[in-house]
């Protein structure tokens, strides 16, 4: 164990204090990455053991943008680094170590900020053989070993300390990886997580995930969100992009909004860089990412992967990122992107990046409890003991993803089956990034580019408290002189829409029963117009839809009904 800090008296309770905090700790972070850490790790110090925590900034990280504004968001209390250098403390903690962290009158702990040591980062550690948070530089000052203790997720980054930097192994310390305890911990509740993110229904859900630096996913191939999006049946499936929010600290906010913004046209979720892409995660059906720790917890979670980018040119080579980054199945960015991904999960094998998984996770479901084995006995001297009882991981916060208003304009394809059936495929479609139609386009009220509406062989209103009355507001758009429309269909309810058909002037009220033990149906007016033209398209009569439709998007099947008007 580190040598421990002399015994000092008891503070004394202060007037102003209604609860004892005699112990006081520091939580020192560098960036957004290192500081969601962090705050996973402060929560294991219980402040009914009578421990106060604040926090500060170590300044000079290029990626350390709006920090103090996270931390004051939390409600948290926040010390800037002058105050927190003249302050004594019982215990400093961090997830990113750095040389300056010396001047903190506090023993320190430093621990990884993502799934172990792997980056090589040569403008900070000056080493191009040690990753950072293993590098002499780092640790080390005039030869002496700057933290009292280093955590480690799996012995292996100990051995590879030895080589990087011997002196500090006798305070290396395994407490696994509590980020990744309480994701799986968080299993069960994927269906919550995957109803936040509007993944029902029968969709997949496909993460996109980058880290930072010109090798990640993003830097190697910044169309592949858009591409992706465009590329998958929107029914079928859902997408959504994790960012390292050192992108986010480096490109500011609203540049990365602006860089995304086609792409959330046309669906894409983001999820925010403080928190969700772990809910995100445990959705997931498939994650196409890079060498980032998001991508590595994906493998351990056995989701189906590809990569975009190895950054192997930035990594460890003796790191278990790297032998993941060796082993994990490619994606190709200029190929057939659906096709790519249904072949992976036909193929998906995870014994593949099993080694590296174990190589990098160790005492799983035991990292709350040695994580405070390390940090509890700094503060023995104030009377704090080790709490009796395991910390169990809590689960992780359900996903606030950002999103815009979503597709407005559909590519559709379809055909009718064997069993009079209609299956339908629909594309988003994005202004200027859209070259070819596979089929006929269905657009939404919401659309404003001219084209799409001129072209458009579906126009439906989605709102349903609207100014013009259903059958006024279908009569004008159908029989408009410059109107290429063959049906238009106006939302009554959730369930329920009016139609009206070009071929007949048939007006038709359309509902979706729900069927014994089944959720109430929701019926989508574009997908039930975009159905109802194929239905016409393949010479079958609107009269014949007096029998009811039969929509299939994928694996899910919706039931229509019609009522036409007497």
């Amino acid at each position: 164990m580190p040598l421990l800090p002399r015994r000092h008296k008891r503070r004394q309770w202060s007037r102003w204090n209604t609860v004892e905090e005699d112990a006081q700790v520091l939580g020192v972070a560098r960036t957004l990455t290192s500081a969601t850490r962090l705050m996973d790790v402060m929560r294991l110090l219980r402040p009914e053991d009578g421990i106060s925590v604040s926090f500060t900034v170590n300044p000079g990280s290029v990626f350390a943008d709006g920090l103090e504004d996270y931390f004051t968001g939390l409600g948290a209390s926040v010390l800037s680094w002058r105050e927190a250098r003249r302050r004594s403390f019982d215990l400093a903690v961090a997830c990113a170590v750095h040389p300056s962290m010396r001047r903190l009158d506090a023993p320190l702990v430093v621990m990884p900020h993502g799934a172990g040591y792997n980056r090589l980062v040569t403008e900070s550690t000056g080493d191009a053989a040690a990753p950072a948070g293993l590098s002499r530089r780092e640790l080390t000052r005039w030869g002496r070993v700057l933290p009292a203790a280093i955590g480690v997720s799996h012995e292996d980054q100990i051995a590879r300390l030895a080589r990087t930097c011997p002196q500090a192994v006798p305070v290396a310390r395994l407490i696994g990886d509590y980020c990744w305890d309480r994701i799986e911990q968080s299993v069960p509740r994927r269906d919550l997580y995957r109803s936040k993110l509007g993944v029902g229904h029968g969709r997949r859900l496909v993460v996109i995930n980058s880290t930072w630096s010109a090798h990640s996913l993003l830097g190697q191939c910044p169309d592949l969100p858009l591409k992706l999006v465009t590329a998958l049946p929107a029914d079928e499936f859902a997408v959504a992009l994790v960012l390292h929010p050192n992108v986010w600290a480096r490109h500011s906010r609203d540049r990365v909004h602006l860089r995304l913004a086609a792409a959330m046209d046309a669906g894409l979720l983001v999820l925010p860089p403080e928190e969700g892409w772990r809910a995100a995660v445990i959705a997931s059906d498939w994650v196409v990412g890079d060498h980032g720790s998001t991508t590595f917890y994906s493998a351990a979670l056995h989701r189906v992967l590809l990569l975009a980018a190895t950054g192997l040119d930035e990594l460890d080579p003796a790191s278990p990122t790297a032998a993941f980054s060796r082993a994990a199945p490619r994606l190709d960015p200029d190929g057939d992107l659906l096709e790519q991904l249904l072949t992976a999960a036909e193929k998906h094998t995870p014994e593949e990046v099993q080694d590296p998984v174990d190589r990098q996770l160790a005492a799983r479901g035991e990292a709350g409890r040695r994580h405070q084995e390390v940090m509890y006995p700094f503060l023995g001297h104030r009377n704090v003991t080790l709490p009796r009882h395991h910390p169990g991981p809590d689960p992780v916060p359900e996903p606030s993803p950002e999103r815009h208003l979503g597709p407005t304009t559909f590519d559709v394809t379809g055909t009718v089956l064997p069993d009079d059936s209609v299956a339908v495929r629909r594309w988003p479609v994005v202004a200027h990034h859209h070259e070819e139609a596979r089929g006929f386009y269905a657009v939404s009220d919401q659309e404003t580019h001219e084209i799409w509406r001129a072209t458009a062989a579906v126009l439906a209103r989605t709102v349903i408290d609207a100014e013009l009355g259903p059958e006024d507001w279908l009569r004008h758009h159908i029989q408009h002189p410059n109107s290429g429309l063959d049906v238009a269909v106006t939302a009554l309810a959730d369930d329920r829409c009016l139609l009206l058909l070009r071929r007949g002037d048939l007006l038709l009220e359309a509902h979706a029963p729900r069927p014994f033990g089944s959720p109430r149906p929701q019926l989508d007016p574009l997908l039930l117009g975009a159905a109802v033209t194929v239905w016409l398209n393949a010479a079958r009569t609107a009269e014949e839809l007096s029998r009811g439709l039969l929509i299939r998007t994928g694996t899910r099947v919706t039931r229509v009904a019609f009522t036409a008007q007497p």
